[in-house]
């Protein structure tokens, strides 16, 4: 492993995924996206920190719905919204067509319509009002966890499901992520969810919230990955940032649920 070669890839996944500068002997050549797939939770880990650490200090001062709010923002502002255009997308996409051909066409145009708008406003409405909702730890640790491991999911389907674009904006990480960095990125993305609360350190109950949130992404993938595949064959995408977002979403929803039950 060349660790120069490594570090390239980070900052090519950094690059690709915020709006973060980059160092300008980084370069950029196609095949450095694919190889960079593997450290996109690890970009999630950097944006939920950031999250985490707004939302905390932002706390000293605002209420909680205030404090979520400025976190959120930093956030979407860090990544340019690049998951929530997916998200936007695919819900107009899906919800207004019917064949593949007009499916892709749609998500294929850079204007919202009702769909994407009103999913947009949901989506962002229960990220809010579930985080203001859990305690203050926890709901940092959950940013971190969920950034990370919502990501590490997304990138999943490269190793199992097609590229349906002949190009495209993905279409440089599209190509089959082996398992080794498969593995490599579940390494980056996963075991945060063992620390729902932060640097308080874990309980067997995290155990039990990481096994029972594992479960549900599992399924979730699953069946995500089979209603990509029914409506238009494969994945775009489009299609990442809508199951970024799904992801992300439900981590929030279940450490929620895991508190309160």
């Amino acid at each position: 492993m060349n660790p120069l070669a490594e570090l390239r890839y980070f900052f090519t996944a950094l690059g690709y995924f915020t709006r973060v500068p980059v160092p300008r002997w980084v370069g950029y050549e196609p095949h450095y996206l694919n190889a960079a797939a593997r450290y996109f939770p690890l970009v999630g880990v950097l944006i939920g920190g950031v999250s985490a650490l707004v939302y905390l200090t932002a706390l000293r001062v605002f209420p909680a719905g205030v404090a979520v709010l400025l976190s959120m923002a930093a956030s979407l502002l860090i990544t340019g919204a690049f998951h929530e255009d997916g998200l936007a997308d695919c819900v107009d996409a899906f919800g207004g067509a019917y064949t593949r051909d007009d499916v892709l066409r749609i998500m294929h145009d850079s204007r919202i319509g009702a769909f994407g708008a009103i999913a947009l406003v949901i989506a962002l409405a229960l990220k809010w009002q579930t985080l203001a909702a859990l305690p203050p730890l926890r709901a940092a640790g959950l940013m971190i966890a969920a950034h990370a491991a919502s990501r590490a999911c997304a990138i999943s389907y490269l190793a199992s499901l097609d590229y349906v674009r002949a190009e495209g904006k993905a279409k440089p990480v599209a190509q089959r992520l082996s398992v080794p960095a498969l593995a490599c990125a579940a390494l980056f993305g996963l075991p945060w969810l063992l620390w729902p609360d932060g640097l308080r350190g874990f309980s067997s109950a995290d155990w039990r919230f990481a096994a029972a949130t594992l479960a549900m992404l599992a399924m979730l993938r699953f069946a995500m990955g089979r209603y990509f595949v029914r409506r238009i064959g494969g994945y775009t995408g489009d299609c990442l940032g809508f199951a970024q977002q799904v992801f992300e979403l439900s981590i929030y929803l279940a450490g929620l649920a895991w508190i309160s039950s």
